[in-house]
Order: C-alpha cells, then structure tokens, then sequence
C-alpha cells in the first residue's frame, strides 16, 4: 500500500471525505488492482473509524472500483480490458459529438482558451509527472467539451471522465506514446481551427483508440 493522507473538506461529512479519499487513491493507483483493502488498517491510516471505512467501501463496491472476494472481503478492482472497451466505446460516441458541436460553435475567445491548454498539455509532457499530465489533458478537452454549449454533454462527458481517469493514469504511464499524444492534440486544434469537421472526427476516433490499444498491451503485459 503506497502513502496517501485524508485531505479534510469542512463543507463535506466525514463519510464523504473517506469515500473520496480512497476513490482518489484507487484512481491514482496509490491503491493498486487487486489490493486488499482492510478496514482496521485504512482506519488506522485515516484516523476515522471503521464506520465510513466501511461505507465508502460499499460506495466503491458500486462504482465498480472494488470488489468483494468470498474469504477474502473487499480488493481494488482489476483493470480488465472488457472494462476499457465498454468506457471507450461510450466515450467514442460522446466525444465524436462534442468534436463536431466544436467545430460548429467554437468561437474565437474558447479557441485562444484551446491554444493555452495546448502549451500547458506540452509544458506538462516535459516535466514527466504523470499526474500533472493527467491534469493538463483532461483541461485541454475541457474547452472542446464546454464550447459545444450542451451543458447536458458536457455533464455526461465530466461523469465519464471519472471512470476514465484510472485508464488515462495507465496510458499515460508509457511515455513513449507521448509524442503521439501531442501531435494529435495539435492535429485536432488545427482541425478545430479550420472548421473541418471529417478530420477532427477522424482525429479523435484515431486518439481514442491508440489510448485503448495502448493500455490494452499494458494489461496484457501485467498479466503475464
């Protein structure tokens, strides 16, 4: 079990804040695929009691984050590649639209927002932490998502995220893909830009489904 501390919110209860404490952890992988979580040592660990331990273990449990083994009790969720697959098939769908509704609504002022979240993205693939790539990315389609001016989408897309954040952690990790992940970052900005909507849409199939191959290889690989 890697190090991870309770970061206190006062506006939320304590319940809360264990569940997001340890769904975060989960997501970061400082809990990682396969973990058994113990409710006296997370306990112990947080300095709660075995109470919202538990709670947000149930929480978890429902997410699709952990799963209970018989003899066993509660472990960290593999990532399996069904499970990547049924994310990215959404997801594919979802962010196909919002590419389209972009290049139709995106004005000038969300378009300089783009270019400033592109040299974040590029600044961030330089300093090599993972978490802060994650970051830059998911703020770079961000813009993409709020220009399309559907705030319906934009709500699913921003759910979605979350299930897609354990995957994003895992591609990222390869940094030999990060290259690519750039120039299809500036690809689609220039696609955007020009309003061609066929090569944003093919651009963004493309990017998606490099991440899948990608973190489907890493899988295979931890399973060998």
């Amino acid at each position: 079990m890697k190090e991870f501390t309770m970061s206190v919110n006062e506006y939320l209860p304590l319940r809360d804040v264990v569940f997001n404490t340890l769904r975060e952890a989960i997501l970061r992988g400082d809990l990682e695929p396969g973990e058994r979580l113990m409710e006296i040592a997370l306990a112990n660990r947080l300095g709660v009691s075995r109470t919202p331990i538990r709670e947000a273990i149930r929480k978890l449990e429902l997410e699709g984050l952990v799963v209970m083994i018989p003899r066993r009790g509660a472990q960290v969720a593999s990532i399996t590649e069904k499970d990547l697959k049924d994310v990215l098939e959404v997801r594919t769908s979802l962010e196909v639209l919002a590419t389209e509704l972009a290049c139709e609504r995106m004005d000038e002022a969300q378009f300089e927002n783009l270019k400033k979240a592109l040299k974040a993205f590029e600044r961030a693939l330089g300093g090599k932490d993972v978490t802060e790539i994650a970051g830059r990315d998911v703020d770079f389609h961000d813009v993409i998502f709020a220009s399309t001016q559907n705030a319906r989408l934009v709500q699913i897309l921003n759910n979605l995220r979350e299930q897609m954040y354990r995957y994003r952690l895992e591609y990222l990790k390869d940094f030999s893909s990060h290259a690519r992940l750039l120039q299809e970052h500036q690809q689609l900005v220039d696609a955007i830009w020009r309003k061609d909507t066929t090569s944003a849409v093919a651009i963004i199939k493309e990017h998606i489904y490099n991440q899948e191959i990608s973190v489907i290889r890493l899988i295979a690989a931890a399973q060998k």
